[in-house]
C-alpha cells in the first residue's frame, strides 16, 4: 500500500499526530510525508482565526500536489474558527490525481467546537474532486501528549485495511 500524509501544523500538535501516523503506515508500505509550510501565516491568533473563518487561501511552499500514484490519502489540519488552516485550504484546492482515491481526514483542536464543520468542509472539497472520505478522526489538545490514545485512534483507522 502506498500512502500519502499531507498536513499543516502551526503549533506542532498536528505534526505530532502526523508523525505517529506515518510511523504506523511505514510498517505497512511506502508512505510519503507532505508537510505544508505557510509563507504568509500571521502570528496573531485573531488574524489566524479571521482568515480561517473566511475560508481564506494561504500561500504555501511548493508541495507535491499530484497524488495519483498513492492508494490512500491522509490529510490533517488544526481546526481554526470552525475550519481548516488557510494553508490546508490552498493545498486542497491544488490537489490533483485524487479521483476515485480513498481519503482519511484528521484534525487537532482545542475545545472541539467547530471540528465537525471543519471536517465536513474538507470532505466536501475532496468529494468535488472525486475522492471518497472513508474515515475521520480528531485528537483534542488535552490528549496530544497521550501517545497511547493517539496510536489507538490511528490503529482504529488502519484496521480498515487488514491486508494493506
Amino acid at each position: 500500500m502506498k500512502s500519502a500524509v499531507a498536513y499543516y501544523s502551526y503549533s506542532g500538535n498536528t505534526k505530532q499526530v502526523a508523525k505517529a501516523l506515518i510511523a504506523q503506515l511505514a510498517a505497512r508500505g511506502e508512505v510519503l510525508e507532505i508537510e505544508l509550510r505557510s509563507l504568509d501565516e500571521s502570528s496573531s491568533f485573531f488574524a489566524q482565526c479571521r482568515r480561517a473563518f473566511k475560508k481564506t487561501r494561504g500561500k504555501i511552499q511548493d508541495a507535491q500536489h499530484d497524488l495519483s500514484g498513492y492508494d490512500l490519502l491522509f490529510l490533517g489540519t488544526p481546526v481554526w474558527a470552525f475550519g481548516p488552516a488557510p494553508a490546508m485550504n490552498t493545498y486542497l484546492d491544488q490537489l490533483i490525481g485524487i479521483k476515485d482515491k480513498k481519503a482519511v481526514l484528521f484534525t487537532t483542536c482545542g475545545s472541539g467546537a467547530g471540528n465537525e464543520r471543519c471536517l465536513n468542509y474538507m470532505q466536501q472539497l475532496l468529494e468535488k474532486k472525486g475522492a471518497a472520505v472513508i474515515c475521520r478522526f480528531t485528537i483534542q489538545q488535552a490528549k496530544i501528549r497521550d501517545t497511547d490514545f493517539i496510536l489507538a485512534q490511528i490503529n482504529k483507522v488502519l484496521r480498515l485495511w487488514p491486508n494493506g
